[in-house]
């Protein structure tokens, strides 16, 4: 199957891609946050399918807080690293000169869950409201300003109540009646612990997204301008690599995941799952050999799951259905392409929580689509 994928890779990419990777690839690595996990399969994908390879790279990952990375990229230690777009802003407001190249994430992950029962039709109904978030930093936090902003709230108006990375647990505890979640994940633990009946009265739950109400430029690759300057070539070599490995994990998403089983040990890897899996990605390649749409691929995936469903029980397919929740995240016409309206509610955001002052500088200096297949910069 792999060889199949690589096959696909060497026709799709540009003449100028494969004609620089003909030349032994360079060791490069790219800096990723949190730890291990199936949201990072576009990078396992890029490793294990030879998209990175094709474009003269023979990249290793390597995971850090997100100030590290930024500090790391910034001064040259590193190439390549991935941020969320808010932090970008603000590494910049600290003179830090890194230009984000690549969104990965076409919509902001973050987002509120609450109990089905609760009534939030207007968002203007959780004044006074027990609220959790992880703490006062992050995409967390600005999604939540974010979200208060939209309903002409602000951290006043709640009970604010700092939970950690808990959301799940406390939320089920009751000690808060909504949390600020990343929407691929932790929605589906909870709703999971609801259907085992450890959710206190919870039966079923309801998500609010950022994205609903404000287009916040979200994770995206970042390089330094020194860089980007020096190496523009690179840059683009890179930045067509994680496009190609990004859309081949939209495209298959159970190669994907058999792809990160090398690099998350958590994934739940039995033989009868893995046989599956095999087979609906083996399946999965005659499919897009045929050139479907989008639409019919995000159909394909959601067959995917049902087929799936089938067989085994849903402990065994939440870490595939996290992967296929981001990847509706992360689909878009034009993978990678970025809008400025997006990197201006993102500012206005910031300075809204007094994050930034009038020298936070020219965004267009903050990100750059030049080298996004289809845009026209």
């Amino acid at each position: 199957m792999l060889i199949l994928i690589r096959l696909i890779i060497l026709a799709t990419l540009p003449l100028a891609i494969l004609t620089s990777a003909q030349a032994e690839p360079v060791n490069e690595r790219i800096l990723l946050t949190f730890i291990p996990n199936v949201q990072f399969a576009p990078f396992y994908m890029g490793i294990e399918g030879g998209h990175f390879a094709a474009a003269g790279f023979n990249v290793s990952l390597e995971h850090l807080q997100e100030p590290e990375v930024l500090d790391l990229v910034a001064v040259g230690q590193a190439q390549f690293g991935i941020v969320s777009g808010e932090q970008v802003i603000l590494a910049r407001f600290r003179g830090r000169d890194v230009v984000y190249v690549f969104e990965w994430f076409q919509q902001y992950p973050v987002g509120l869950v609450y109990s089905s029962a609760m009534d939030l039709s207007a968002l203007e109904n959780l004044r006074g409201m027990a609220i959790g978030v992880p703490g006062r930093f992050g995409a967390s936090y600005s999604g939540l300003a974010t979200l208060l902003g939209s309903a002409g709230l602000s951290e006043a108006d709640i009970d604010l109540r700092e939970i950690g990375f808990n959301a799940p647990e406390v939320f089920c505890l009751g000690v808060v009646d909504a949390a600020i979640v990343y929407v691929n994940n932790e929605p589906l633990q909870i709703q999971n612990l609801a259907l085992d009946g450890d959710c206190g009265a919870v039966s079923d739950v309801d998500v609010i997204t950022v994205a609903s109400q404000v287009d916040l430029v979200s994770n995206g690759l970042i390089v330094s301008r020194a860089y980007l300057e020096e190496e523009p070539d690179a840059v683009a070599r890179m930045v067509t690599g994680l496009a190609g490995a990004l859309r081949a994990v939209i495209d298959n998403p159970a190669a994907a995941y058999l792809a990160s089983m090398k690099y998350v040990d958590s994934l739940p890897a039995e033989e009868s799952l893995v046989t599956a899996l095999e087979s609906a990605a083996d399946k999965q390649d005659e499919f897009l050999v045929s050139n479907p749409d989008r639409d019919e691929i995000a159909l394909s995936r959601r067959q995917l799951m049902a087929d799936l469903a089938e067989r085994f029980d849903r402990n065994t397919l939440t870490q595939l259905n996290v992967l296929l929740n981001t990847i509706e995240l992360w689909d878009a016409e034009y993978l990678g392409y970025s809008q400025l309206a997006s990197w201006e509610a993102m500012r206005n955001t910031l300075d809204s929580m007094g994050f930034l002052d009038d020298e936070a500088g020219n965004l267009q200096d903050a990100f750059t689509n030049r080298f996004v297949a289809g845009s026209d910069e």
